[in-house]
Formats: C-alpha cells, structure tokens, sequence
C-alpha cells in the first residue's frame, strides 16, 4: 500500500539526517549567545581606538606650525657681533603664535659662524675675537701649516673658526619668546676681513620655527 505524506521519520536515513539536523540547531542556540556578549564589546574597543588615534593625529595636525625667514644682516667688521635684536624683530609676528617650540638659525656661509654668549658686556666681544685670532693664528698661511692660501690671510683661519663655532644654533620657544637667559644673546662671528669674494660682509641666516600654538 502506498503511503501518502511525509515518510522522513520511518527511514534510517532521514532519522540520521534529523538528529543531525538537531545537533546543529542545538549547537548554535548555544554559540549565538556566547557570540552576542563579545562582540559587541570587541567592536566598541576597535571604534575607540580608532576614534582615539584620529583625534589625537587631527589635534597635532591642527596646532603644529611652521614658519621659515631668511635674514640678511651685514656685519660692520670683522670680529663677534650681537644680532639678537635683529632676529627677534624678523620672526616676533610668527613667534608670538608659538607657545612650545624650537628656532633653529642656519648661517650659509663657510667663513662665518652663529654662537650664543655674554648679551651685556662688549669687551666679552672683543676678547671672543682676540682669543679666536690665537687658536687659529693667520701666521699658520705662511708656516706651511695650511695649503688652502690663495684667498687671503685669514680665508683658511675663517674656515677652521667656522666649524668651531658652528653654522647653527638650536634655541627653545617658550610661550612665544626665545627663551635666552638673561644675559644670553646670539653672535654672528664675522671671521673675514673682506667677507669673502668681492669684500663686504653680507650674510645670510635661514631661521626656521617649529611648535604649537
């Protein structure tokens, strides 16, 4: 006799396939809870860490700032000369908008040098000279000492004094000042006599300022 419906529970087959069918729905009625209580933690994490970097990254964008200047400052004579006034009045405008920060001065000269020192005192000037003029002597131009002598006396001296003082200066910004101490100023130490090829002593400062506002 033929059997109408359904015969999925009167065979070996179709019980297997529905205790297995069972098994499943058992397994995920305990796996979807489990799920539910992580993930949605997990997902909050990643969102507030994400949200954490780009907001830090957008307020660093947002507040750093740069400004560069070229300075063009014509020594009087050769020797150290005190320039602090003439810096600050190129970069106070750009300055002021710094509260934390470095200035970085970068002279493009090989025979001239930048330094910071006494603010107060000109013979502390004038004895910075003397007592370059006795470290790197120009009688070292005829003594055989130096070979670099075809642009004068005190051409091979400017060189050597230049990189013991030093092309550049690192100086902290503090609340949109240089923060000098109080008898710190910056020198532009001019070691040439004729400042080089076709005389005059022209010189050429790139300051730079970087910092938050």
């Amino acid at each position: 006799q033929t059997q109408t419906g359904s015969s999925f529970a009167n065979t070996p087959a179709n019980t297997q396939e529905m205790r297995s069918f069972v098994f499943r729905l058992s397994f995920l009625a305990i796996l979807i809870p489990v799920a539910t209580c992580f993930l949605p933690s997990l997902a909050q994490d990643t969102t507030c860490s994400t949200s954490l970097l780009s907001s830090t990254s957008s307020s660093v964008d947002m507040s750093m700032k740069w400004f560069q200047h070229e300075l063009t400052i014509t020594a009087p004579s050769r020797g150290c000369h005190l320039i602090t006034a003439d810096v600050q009045k190129a970069i106070s405008k750009d300055l002021a908008e710094i509260k934390i920060g470095m200035c970085n001065l970068f002279i493009q000269h090989t025979s001239a040098s930048l330094t910071v020192n006494e603010n107060a005192d000109p013979d502390v000037r004038r004895d910075m000279e003397v007592a370059l003029n006795k470290i790197v002597p120009a009688s070292w131009n005829h003594d055989g000492t130096f070979r670099h002598t075809m642009e004068g006396d005190d051409d091979m001296p400017g060189h050597v004094k230049t990189s013991l003082m030093g092309p550049s200066l690192n100086l902290p910004i503090r609340n949109g000042r240089l923060a000098l101490g109080t008898w710190q100023g910056i020198y532009l130490n001019e070691h040439r006599d004729q400042g080089g090829w076709g005389g005059g002593h022209t010189r050429h400062i790139i300051v730079t300022l970087q910092g938050q506002g």
